[in-house]
């Protein structure tokens, strides 16, 4: 059984995609899709999509930290 949870803190969903080195929920993930996508479009995608595992941690970081400040405000 897999004990890792949603990269987002106090999330009890269940896994479900990749997002650098950890996972999201289904709702978590969706949310970092369109936020990737307002953030640069398709050059995000791209850029995404080229990246290392350790690169696309910087941006997941800097996603759930926005997440966090929008769930605490």
């Amino acid at each position: 059984m897999n004990t890792e949870s949603c990269l987002i803190g106090g999330c009890t969903e269940p896994l479900y995609a990749p997002a650098g080195t950890r996972s999201l929920c289904k709702e978590h993930f969706i949310h970092f899709v369109n936020w990737r996508k307002k953030k640069g479009g398709l050059g995000m995608f791209k850029k995404y999509s080229a990246q290392t595992m350790e690169e696309r941690d910087t941006l997941v970081e800097e996603w759930a930290n926005s997440v966090m400040t929008t769930t605490t405000s």
